[in-house]
């Protein structure tokens, strides 16, 4: 998906992402991006942990049980915030259902931010159960860079607790949301297709225009969702040329671009959240943002002058829009 992570062509991977290759990421169709897997023999590293496992705790069938005997009402709380709530929400199963009432009501930007939440929750709602074995797993490796990787995945198996493995979350539910707010004109999910090689037109217009009304549209959902078809994926592309597009720092240009733009990138955002948790790309230190990791680890002394040069041109403004 646009905002999960692909980036491993440019920053360093920790070395515990080669357990998920074998023990983790059961989100189906999502581990063709990320990491090469590493075969490790975890099963016998699996059993040795069982015994100190905490017994998972049916959470989620419990809370859909209350509000099964409550009625269909929706959670209460503060009126819903469609974009802002998805980095304070604590309970992103009760958000998602908020979000569903305003999406099957023809709000397609609620139908955007409903993908992303089942894309961020989809590695742990697949499996619970194994999620939290994975993680009992990687905390007894002894990996240096492990314990980030943990915390990050924790945070996610506490957001997403709500939801089960009979929501089905993955690839083809968090597309088929996309297509529908996309075709119902929303920017964002329309790029996060172009980015997912599933664009709703396939054509060298349709493509060239698209960017064009991304970057015009200043919107830094639209930025961050397109960057991973700017990146090596639009080399060769004529129809891209001229478009900072087609090369390894291409990518981290729009995605910086979109946080200057205003799309939270903080250490404790969702960004760098799913990055660390579901691709195993996790700062050392705890409180670096997005933007400061990307030009620690990613770029070079040489590449940060073209990187800047290009975010510039990403955000300044044309013809007075």
């Amino acid at each position: 998906m646009a905002f999960a992570p692909t980036l491993k062509t440019w920053l360093l991977v920790l070395p515990a992402v080669a357990v998920l290759g074998v023990a983790g990421y059961r989100a189906n169709g999502h581990s063709r991006d990320m990491v090469a897997h590493v075969d490790v023999p975890l099963a016998a590293q699996a059993g040795d942990t069982q015994g100190t496992l905490a017994p998972v705790m049916p959470e989620a069938l419990a809370r859909r049980l209350a509000a099964f005997e409550r009625g269909t009402a929706l959670p209460s709380g503060l009126p819903l915030d469609i974009r802002a709530d998805i980095e304070g929400a604590t309970d992103l199963y009760a958000y998602a259902q908020r979000l569903r009432v305003q999406a099957d009501q023809g709000n397609h930007e609620a139908r955007w931010m409903l993908s992303r939440v089942y894309d961020y929750c989809a590695q742990y709602a697949v499996d619970p159960g194994g999620y939290r074995l994975d993680n009992n797993v990687l905390s007894g490796l002894g990996l240096s860079a492990a314990p980030e990787m943990v915390e990050a995945r924790e945070r996610v198996a506490q957001r997403c607790g709500g939801f089960v493995p009979g929501d089905k979350l993955g690839p083809a539910l968090v597309l088929g949301e996309r297509r529908r707010a996309a075709q119902q004109g929303n920017l964002a999910a329309e790029a996060a297709l172009f980015a997912e090689g599933e664009p709703l037109h396939d054509n060298e217009q349709y493509r060239r225009d698209l960017v064009e009304r991304v970057r015009t549209s200043r919107d830094p959902e639209a930025y961050m969702a397109i960057a991973p078809g700017m990146g090596l994926r639009a080399a060769g592309d004529k129809a891209l040329v001229g478009m900072v597009a087609g090369e390894q720092l291409s990518e981290l240009a729009w995605r910086v671009a979109a946080c200057e733009l205003g799309l939270p990138c903080g250490a404790d955002s969702v960004l760098v959240n799913s990055f660390c948790a579901n691709g195993g790309i996790c700062s050392p230190d705890g409180t670096q943002d997005f933007r400061d990791f990307v030009y620690d680890a990613a770029v070079s002394r040489q590449g940060a002058g073209k990187m800047k040069e290009w975010i510039k041109r990403l955000i300044g403004t044309r013809d007075g829009r």
